[in-house]
C-alpha cells in the first residue's frame, strides 16, 4: 500500500473511531437519562430518552455504512480489518443498549404517576456500574488496552448479583401484597434491561480483546 493510500486509510478509521465513541457518549446520556426520568417521575425526560432512540439508531447506521464503505473501497490490511470488525460489532451493542435505555423509561411511564413501591437503591447501583463498565470499555477502545477490557468485564457479574437482589425483594412484595403486582413488574423489567444493558457492555469489551489481539474469547458467562 502506497503512503498515500495509508493516510486516506488512517484517516477513514479514525473517523470511524470518532464516530462509534460519540455514539457511545450518547448512549451512556441516554442510559443516565432513563435514571434521572424514574427517579424523578419525570414523563418528559422519559419521553426524550424513548425519542432519542432513533437519533441512537440513526448514528449507529451511518458508522456501519461507513464502515462497510471502507472495507470495500480502501483494501485495510487485516490488522486494520480487526479494527473495523470490531467497531461494527460495537455499535450494535451500543445501539441495543439505547434500545434498553428507551426500554427503562417506558417502564418509568407506566408508573411514573404512582407511589413508588420501594426506595431506589439497588437500581441506581446497576446504572452506576452499568455507567462505569461502559466508560471502561470505551476507554480500553481508545488506548487498546485489552487488560482494562477484561476486568471491566468481570464486573457483569456485580450487576448480576444485584438483579438477582432485586428480582426476589420485588416478588417478596408481589407475594406480600398483589396490588403492587403491577409496579413491580416495571421495576423488575427495568432491572431485567440493565443487567441485558451490561452484558452487551462485556460484548464490547470482547471486541477490543478481539481487535487489540486477535484473540476471540466469551467472557459473558
Amino acid at each position: 500500500m502506497s503512503a498515500s493510500l495509508r493516510l486516506i486509510l488512517d484517516k477513514s478509521i479514525k473517523d470511524l473511531e470518532e464516530m462509534t465513541l460519540e455514539l457511545g457518549s450518547q448512549v451512556r446520556a441516554s442510559l443516565s437519562s432513563s435514571l434521572k426520568a424514574l427517579r424523578e417521575r419525570d414523563k418528559v425526560l422519559a419521553q426524550w430518552v424513548i425519542n432519542n432512540d432513533d437519533v441512537l439508531d440513526d448514528l449507529a447506521k451511518r458508522i456501519d455504512v461507513k464502515a462497510v464503505e471502507v472495507i470495500a473501497t480502501q483494501q485495510p490490511t487485516a490488522r486494520d480489518l480487526r479494527v473495523i470488525i470490531a467497531i461494527i460489532r460495537m455499535i450494535a451493542d451500543l445501539e441495543r443498549i439505547g434500545d434498553l435505555s428507551a426500554g427503562v423509561s417506558k417502564e418509568t411511564l407506566k408508573i411514573a404517576d404512582l407511589p413508588l413501591l420501594k426506595p431506589l437503591i439497588d437500581i441506581p447501583r446497576m446504572v452506576a456500574i452499568t455507567n462505569e463498565m461502559l466508560e471502561d470499555a470505551l476507554q480500553s477502545f481508545i488506548l487498546r488496552d485489552a487488560n482494562r477490557a477484561e476486568k471491566m468485564c468481570q464486573r457483569d457479574d456485580e450487576v448480576d448479583g444485584l438483579r438477582n437482589q432485586i428480582q426476589r425483594e420485588l416478588l417478596t412484595y408481589m407475594l406480600e401484597d398483589p396490588k403492587s403486582i403491577f409496579r413491580a413488574n416495571a421495576l423488575m423489567f427495568i432491572s431485567l434491561y440493565l443487567e441485558r444493558a451490561a452484558d452487551h457492555i462485556t460484548n464490547i469489551g470482547e471486541d477490543v480483546i478481539y481487535m487489540v489481539t486477535g484473540e476471540i474469547r466469551d467472557l459473558n458467562g
